[in-house]
């Protein structure tokens, strides 16, 4: 029983330390502070400039959906009617396409440039290889066919690179 013990906890130790899980706890932390950082931009600079063409903060547009709206001074709070808040829906619409905007062309877009220059020189670079082993493979023949001359073979030799190295 205590075996089972030790291979869960050894189990679960090789899944901590498996670097995709590692690199997914960064990412979510750095995820976050950017997150934040782009929330206070559209509600510092983009909300204060899209209001600036109303009469107010992006995010205290509403309309009220059934009967007037009552709203308690002290509180803020809607007492009659009921409220739709769809300036901060436009604000976090705007957050969203801002945070996906900068994900993409400053992450997503050079990482693939990268992948495809990378996947490209990978692929040089098994070109020049495979012509290497064919080189190599064309010199073996020609050392092979020296050989069964010397030895005094047949005078037109054999095989399919017959008089081969007599010729070039």
């Amino acid at each position: 029983m205590t075996e089972k013990k030790v291979s869960l906890l050894e189990g679960f130790k090789a899944f901590l330390m498996r670097g995709n899980v590692i690199d997914l706890a960064v990412a979510v932390v750095i995820g976050a502070a950017f997150t934040q950082i782009v929330n206070s931009i559209v509600k510092g600079v983009i909300n204060p400039l899209v209001g600036a063409f109303g009469t107010k903060d992006l995010e205290g547009y509403s309309s009220c959906l059934k009967g007037p709206c009552v709203t308690d001074p002290k509180t803020g709070e809607t007492t009659e009617g009921i409220r739709i808040l769809w300036g901060s829906v436009l604000s976090a619409t705007l957050s969203f396409l801002i945070t996906a905007a900068i994900v993409y062309f400053l992450v997503v877009l050079p990482m693939a440039k990268y992948l495809a220059r990378r996947a490209a020189m990978q692929a040089a670079k098994e070109g020049v290889q495979e012509t290497l082993e064919v080189s190599e493979l064309e010199v073996l023949k020609e050392i092979r066919d020296a050989l069964v001359s010397q030895r005094g073979g047949p005078a037109g030799g054999t095989g399919e690179n017959s008089g081969r190295g007599h010729d070039q």
